[in-house]
C-alpha cells in the first residue's frame, strides 16, 4: 500500500537564449491541463494523484513534451529551468489576468517577489488528525526538502548569495503560522486570519507546508509541501517525494515522531519549534545541503546533508518493504553531486556567465524529457 501523490509544477517559458517571455494566456487557452499564474511568464500544470511512482514519472514528463510542441508552434520558445528570473526581468510584473482582483492584490502587495517557479508535492492523507500530525513533522523538517531542491542562485544575471533565492525572498504569509494542534485549531485559526484580513482567502496561506483539500479548511485530504524549488529532473523529484512518503509512513507507524507528542505545553513548544524552523529555513535558503541546521528533536547543530542521510537510513527499510526503494535511492546522487543550484554555481565559478549556465541547463532538461518519454511513456501523437 502506498499514499497517493500529485504535483503542481510551475515553469517559466522563454527563448533558447534564456530570456523569460510571458506566454501563459496563449498556453492556457490552447492546452488542457495548464493554468495561469498571476504573472504571464510562468505556467502551471497539475498531475492527477497516483499511487505508483512509474505512473507519476510519465505524468511529470508528458505535459512538458506537449507544452514544448505547442511552444514550437508559437515560435522559437522553450522551457527555462530555475525558480527565479535568472537572466533578468525582475523589475516589472507582467499580469496574466488584468481583471482578476486577487491578482491586483498580489501585484500591489508583493510585486515580483512572487514571480517564481516551484514544485508543490501533494501527499494524500484522509484522516484530518493524522494529516495535522504529518504537517507538524514535515513543517519542522521542510528545510531539508528545500536543501535538496534548491535551484535559484541567480536573479537578473547575477548571483544573490542564496542557493534558493526564491525562498529567501518569498513573502511567507501570514507572518506567523503555528503548528496546528488539531483540525479544529486549524479551522479556528484560518477563520480568524480571514476575518482579520491577514489572509485574503483560504488559498492565501503561503507557508512551507499546509493541509489542503477541496473545501479548506473544513474538508482536507492531503499534505501540500510548498517549499521546494523547481526540480527539473523528474527522477530527482520522485526521489525527494519518496523520502517524504517514507517519512510519513514512519510517522503513521510511530506517532511519537510528532513534534508535539508528550509535551506538557504544546503552545510554548510550538513557538520554540517555529522559531527554530524559521532559522533553519533561512540557512537552507542560503547554503542548501551545506547549511548548518538545528535539529528539532535535540537542538544539536547538524549539516542538512547529514540530517537527510540520517533520515534516509531510517526510512530505507520502509521504502523497501512498500516497494519504492528504487525511487528513493537517487537521493544519494543529489547528496553526492549537489542540487541544481550548487551545480550551477560551480559552473559559474569556473567562468560561465549566468545566461550560459541557464541555457545549458535548459538544453539538458529538454534532452532528458525526450529520453524519458521515449523509454518509459507511450509516445505522443501529433
Amino acid at each position: 500500500m502506498l499514499l497517493s501523490k500529485g504535483f503542481e509544477i510551475e515553469m517559466y517559458t522563454g527563448t533558447p537564449q534564456g530570456d523569460i517571455v510571458g506566454l501563459s494566456d496563449q498556453i492556457v487557452a490552447s492546452l488542457d491541463g495548464f493554468v495561469r499564474e498571476p504573472d504571464s511568464r510562468n505556467v502551471e500544470y497539475i498531475t492527477p494523484p497516483f499511487y505508483q511512482y512509474d505512473q507519476l514519472l510519465c505524468e511529470l514528463v508528458r505535459p512538458r513534451v506537449r507544452l514544448r510542441k505547442y511552444l514550437k508552434r508559437l515560435g522559437n520558445y522553450t522551457l527555462i529551468p530555475g525558480s527565479t528570473l535568472s537572466a533578468g526581468g525582475s523589475n516589472y510584473f507582467y499580469r496574466s489576468d488584468p481583471n482578476n482582483p486577487y491578482h491586483d492584490y498580489i501585484e500591489q502587495t508583493y510585486g515580483t517577489k512572487v514571480v517564481t517557479a516551484s514544485v508543490h508535492i501533494n501527499i494524500g492523507i484522509s484522516d484530518p488528525e493524522v494529516l495535522m500530525r504529518a504537517c507538524r513533522l514535515i513543517r519542522v523538517e521542510a528545510p531539508l526538502y528545500l536543501a535538496l531542491s534548491a535551484a535559484s542562485p541567480f536573479i537578473d544575471g547575477t548571483t544573490t548569495g542564496y542557493h534558493s533565492t526564491r525562498w529567501g525572498i518569498f513573502p511567507q504569509t501570514p507572518a506567523n503560522v503555528p503548528l496546528f494542534e488539531s483540525h479544529a485549531h486549524h479551522i479556528q485559526w484560518v477563520e480568524a486570519q480571514i476575518a482579520a484580513g491577514t489572509m485574503q482567502n483560504v488559498r492565501h496561506l503561503w507557508v512551507s507546508v499546509r493541509p489542503n483539500g477541496d473545501r479548506r479548511p473544513y474538508d482536507l485530504n492531503r499534505l501540500e509541501l510548498r517549499i521546494c524549488d523547481l526540480v527539473t529532473d523528474p527522477i530527482a523529484l520522485l526521489a525527494i517525494t519518496a523520502l517524504l512518503e517514507a517519512r510519513l509512513w514512519q510517522l503513521i507507524e510511530d506517532p511519537r515522531l510528532d513534534p508535539l507528542e508528550s509535551r506538557i505545553s504544546a503552545t510554548s513548544v510550538s513557538e520554540e519549534l517555529i522559531a527554530l524552523t524559521k532559522e533553519n529555513e533561512v540557512a537552507a535558503a542560503k547554503y542548501s545541503l551545506d547549511a548548518p541546521l538545528r535539529h528539532w528533536q535535540d537542538g544539536r547543530t547538524i549539516l542538512a546533508r547529514d540530517w537527510i542521510s540520517e533520515i534516509y537510513q531510517e526510512v530505507w527499510a520502509i521504502a523497501k518493504q512498500r516497494g519504492f526503494s528504487c525511487f528513493l535511492s537517487p537521493l544519494l546522487k543529489i547528496l553526492r553531486e549537489g542540487n541544481e543550484a550548487q551545480q550551477w554555481l560551480s559552473l559559474h565559478s569556473c567562468g560561465l556567465d549566468v545566461r550560459r549556465v541557464i541555457t545549458q541547463a535548459s538544453l539538458a532538461m529538454q534532452e532528458q524529457e525526450q529520453e524519458l518519454e521515449g523509454k518509459l511513456c507511450v509516445p505522443l501523437i501529433g
